[in-house]
């Protein structure tokens, strides 16, 4: 391949991922987003703007609060554990797929922690799919979560992203038309930004995973992937509490 012909290829390549980004923008300015100091935000009249809390170890919970439609584990659990997650997000996935089976064993199913899902999609692509999952039946959602962290790379790379995405709905008892409405739902599009953005400005989350164990009376922050045995001591000092 001569020196032009790599120079041609490396030009369509870069376009391509061009069109993606831009398209990207695009659709999460159509629904109400912009960028602000390199985070993704909604876009809000003044008057609804909350001022931004950090949440430290061992203080009283913060403000932050969304309706836990999507919960791992029993509701009585006494400690909670929110996790802020990007469906295109290869940490995400690995925590999803390595840590939360052991931590789903350990403190899950026997009552003492519940898990929380919140969306923090960080591109369009992982928005449709969050979107995806949001029409899942609730006994099903998490199965589908671990799908698509599975089959990441396949539709996060993919020309054909949507439909893969409605592929996968298909095989948990979606129709395609299904699928498709769902993915152009405004109103869960919204909702998902909402949380998204009340974690920026309550929690000061600005990437992905990050976690949030909360008891009924402190909280704690945790960004990233803590590791299992980071994760077993914040775990068993709320309990203790």
């Amino acid at each position: 391949m001569t020196f032009e012909n790599v120079v041609k290829k490396i030009s369509r390549i870069l376009a391509i991922a061009f069109m993606f980004v831009m398209a990207d923008m695009f659709y999460l300015t159509q629904k109400g987003f912009s960028w602000v100091d390199d985070q993704l935000v909604l876009v809000k009249p003044a008057e609804a703007a909350v001022p931004a809390t950090t949440a430290a170890a061992g203080v009283a919970p913060s403000r932050f609060d969304m309706e836990p439609a999507h919960v791992l584990g029993s509701p009585d659990a006494p400690v909670t554990i929110y996790e802020f997650s990007s469906l295109g997000c290869s940490h995400c996935a690995d925590f999803h797929l390595e840590i939360l089976p052991q931590l789903k064993k350990d403190y899950i199913d026997s009552g003492k922690v519940k898990l929380v899902f919140a969306d923090f999609p960080i591109d369009a692509k992982s928005m449709k799919a969050a979107m995806l999952a949001h029409c899942m039946p609730a006994d099903k959602y998490f199965d589908f979560l671990s799908l698509l962290f599975k089959k990441q790379l396949t539709w996060g790379l993919s020309l054909k992203t949507e439909k893969l995405l409605a592929s996968y709905a298909e095989l948990e008892g979606l129709t395609a038309e299904q699928a498709k409405a769902c993915m152009e739902d405004d109103n869960t599009a919204r909702k998902i930004m909402e949380v998204r953005q009340d974690a920026m400005e309550k929690l000061q989350i600005q990437g992905t995973p990050s976690f949030l164990i909360r008891s009924a009376d402190a909280e704690e922050l945790l960004p990233g992937i803590p590791g299992y045995e980071k994760l077993q001591e914040v775990l068993n000092k709320y309990l203790a509490r």
